[in-house]
Formats: structure tokens, C-alpha cells, sequence
């Protein structure tokens, strides 16, 4: 598949505002489908059902703030508890329109939980949600109709084959038939599910099912989506042609709520939210998270003899250096091309040359390792007693947890 050519592009339409959003309980086909979830519960693609406002946790506290025109969703304030385990921690989370936005986080990080709150499936427990403007509990369905979501658990009818779930999932939404002809043909296209087209959706590999999940909650054409783990499963070229595609959904003006637990992913991203433990410890463009965990642009430079790493952050007025070799150092400075020559003439000044120099791009594992390590840090400062008797040592260098 060659998802970078723009004859490859996924088409993008305009759904109509009078297409209703699916009803709850619409009756399955005529085969026989897998396990569902309960009557309540939205089919496939259109998210899962709205939990019961009953209990004494679920109200919001305060009242959502006013809306804004450029911003697709947005969590204020938001904590929500299950029992006695905090799942989110005070989030404040407002995500422009037209934009990809990466949720991302180790497992059990709240990713999922967020992405639950957004779409109207849990309540909070403090603070209130904001989807198009609206409570998404109680999305009306001229708002629901432009609302796209592809659950991290496949929820497909085995029993009937690829284009089959599509169609379904499309007629739900009130696509008429030539209409919805068309957009299955770009979709399976699109998810180089061609030659599995006419093949039972229990038939399919993993990585193939979760392709279909992703067009049953794009086949409506929706304003706003939310994706929960879209590439977990799927072969490394097949995920980057769904990245690229993504990225051709957000230039036409859609907005996408991603979440992952490839760390790496957050360079598809326009804004990365980190989240650790419930709580949101970064949000900003990548760049600007590299710059955030080490305070600044990162050089590395390589020297023709061995110099005085101390007196070179003097001289050159850089944040942080550090010897990570013979004649090797790390630069930390505020911005990288007003150093350069600073740099230089710092090291000249010690009677040796500058062999090489560049800015050095950390991989995002080690960016997101380093903001957490920082948050936990953070975290152990606020809590440690003022009596002179906790110890020095506030820093805790565990990983996240990959699992």
C-alpha cells in the first residue's frame, strides 16, 4: 500500500448535519452477531454506553465553564475515583480543533479513562468534560453524528464479513446506499483490506480487525474522533500508512484524540499529553517537550583535546554541560544557533578546536522517562515533612511501566 502518494489519500466528506446519530438499540443483521455489549450500549464505532449517573460520585462539582469556538473537547479540572483508587487526578486538558492530539502513557497511566470521560461513557467525579461545546453525556444527535470512536477493545460482528460491518455501521448513521457503496470502497482501500473484503470479520487477524474497528468509526466521516490504541497489533508499515492518513484527516480540518503506549508515536502528534499515574505531567508540541525535560536546546560537541567542562558553561554561559566522553560534551543552552558560536569560541579560548558540533534530538523514551522521573520528584518534594528530618534524597529513578 503507498499511503503517501495523494491519489491514496482518503477522501474526505462533509456529513450532512441532518444525519441522526445511530439509536442504542438498533436491531443487529439477520446473522447471528458476537457477543455485544449490553442494550445500552452505541454499536461499534459509535462508543460505549453512558454510565449511570446514580451513584453520589458521578456529579461534576462546579460547573463547566463556557465554551470556546476553537476548541473540540476539553476536561476541567478533572479527578475520577473508582472506589478508592484515583484514576485521573485533577486533569485540565483543552484540545484545539484541527489537530491530532496523543494521549500517551504507560498502561494504566488513565489514558483510557480520559478518552471514557471525553466520550461520554463515565461521569467525573470532580470537574465536567466538553465535547463540541457540550456536556458529552449529553451529546444531542446532530452533535453525536460528527463524533467518530474506535474502542481499545475490537467490537466487530464476526458473523459478517468486512464490507458487511462496514455497511452496517454506515446504515446505522443513515448513509444511503450509493453513498455508503462508495465510502466502504475507500475505506477497505484505504486499510488494505481489499482482498479481505468479502472475508467473515472472525476469519481475521488481530492487526486486521483492529484496521476494521478504525474504519467503522471513520465511515460516517465524523468532525471529531477518538481513537484509543489504533495501531496496537499492526505490522510497522501498515501503522505508518494509517499515521500518514490520520495526518491527511487533520489537514482537511478534523481533530483527533489518540491514545498509545508507543512512546515514539508522539512525533506524529501536534500536541503530546503525558500522562503518568492519573495525573497530566506535560502537555505542549513535541520539540517543546524535549526542551521542557532537559531545560533547553541539547548540543553535543566533540573536541580536538580534552577541555574544562566548568569553566566552558561559564564561558559559553550554558545551563548545564556535561563530560560524556574524552573529548566529548553535552550542551544544554537556551537556544542552540545563539550558542554555536559560543560554544566555539569557549573552547578555543582553552587552546583546543571544535571537531564537531550539532544539536542532539533525544527519542521520546527518554524525554517521557525523564519528565516522569521529574514528576515523581516533584511529587516526593511536596510531600516530604519541613522538620529536618526526611532525608536529602527526593528523587525516585524508576521507569514507567511498559507493560
Amino acid at each position: 500500500m503507498q499511503t503517501d502518494t495523494a491519489t491514496n489519500a482518503l477522501p474526505i466528506e462533509r456529513a450532512s448535519a441532518a444525519v441522526a446519530a445511530p439509536p442504542p438499540a438498533t436491531p443487529a443483521p439477520s446473522r447471528t452477531p458476537a457477543p455485544a455489549p449490553s442494550p445500552a450500549s452505541a454499536p461499534p464505532s459509535g462508543g460505549p454506553a453512558v454510565e449511570p449517573a446514580t451513584r453520589p460520585d458521578a456529579a461534576p462539582s462546579h460547573p463547566a465553564p463556557e465554551p470556546r469556538r476553537d476548541i473540540a473537547a476539553a476536561l476541567h479540572r478533572v479527578t475520577r475515583r473508582f472506589d478508592d483508587v484515583v484514576a485521573l487526578d485533577a486533569v485540565d486538558l483543552a484540545v484545539p480543533k484541527g489537530s491530532i492530539i496523543g494521549l500517551i502513557g504507560p498502561s494504566g497511566a488513565g489514558k483510557t479513562t480520559a478518552l471514557r470521560l471525553l466520550t461520554g461513557a463515565l461521569r467525573p467525579t470532580e470537574g465536567s468534560a466538553e465535547v463540541l461545546g457540550a456536556d458529552p453525556t449529553k451529546l444531542p444527535a446532530r452533535l453525536r453524528a460528527r463524533v467518530g470512536f474506535m474502542p481499545q477493545h475490537v467490537s466487530l460482528y464476526d458473523d459478517l464479513t468486512v464490507a458487511e460491518n462496514l455497511d452496517f455501521v454506515a446504515s446505522l448513521y443513515g448513509l444511503f446506499w450509493f453513498r455508503r457503496r462508495r465510502r466502504i470502497r475507500e475505506l477497505v482501500e484505504w486499510l488494505a483490506l481489499t482482498d479481505a473484503r468479502n472475508r467473515r470479520a472472525g476469519a481475521l487477524s488481530g492487526g486486521m480487525r483492529r484496521r476494521l474497528q478504525l474504519g467503522a468509526a471513520l465511515v460516517h466521516d465524523p468532525d471529531l474522533v477518538f481513537l484509543d490504541e489504533p495501531t496496537a497489533g499492526i505490522d510497522p508499515l501498515v501503522r505508518r500508512g494509517i499515521w500518514t492518513e490520520l495526518h491527511h484527516l487533520r489537514d482537511a480540518g478534523r481533530t483527533l484524540i489518540i491514545t498509545t503506549q508507543y512512546v515514539p508515536e508522539a512525533e506524529d502528534c501536534d500536541l503530546v499529553a503525558l500522562v503518568a499515574e492519573g495525573r497530566l505531567i506535560a502537555f505542549a508540541a513535541p520539540d517543546e517537550l524535549r526542551r521542557e525535560a532537559y531545560g533547553g536546546d541539547l548540543l553535543e560537541v566533540e573536541t580536538s583535546e580534552a577541555v574544562d567542562a566548568a569553566r566552558l558553561a561559564r564561558d559559553a554561559a550554558a545551563d548545564d554541560v556535561r563530560q560524556i566522553g574524552p573529548r566529548k560534551i553535552q550542551v544544554v543552552a537556551p537556544d542552540a544557533a545563539s550558542a554555536t558560536p559560543q560554544i566555539i569560541a569557549a573552547v578555543e579560548a582553552q587552546g583546543g578546536s571544535v571537531t564537531s558540533i550539532h544539536e542532539s534530538r533525544p527519542s521520546f523514551d527518554e524525554v517521557f522517562a525523564r519528565l516522569v522521573r521529574r514528576a515523581e520528584r516533584d511529587a516526593g518534594d511536596e510531600g516530604r515533612p519541613e522538620d529536618g528530618d526526611a532525608t536529602n534524597d527526593g528523587s525516585r529513578a524508576t521507569e514507567p511501566d511498559a507493560a
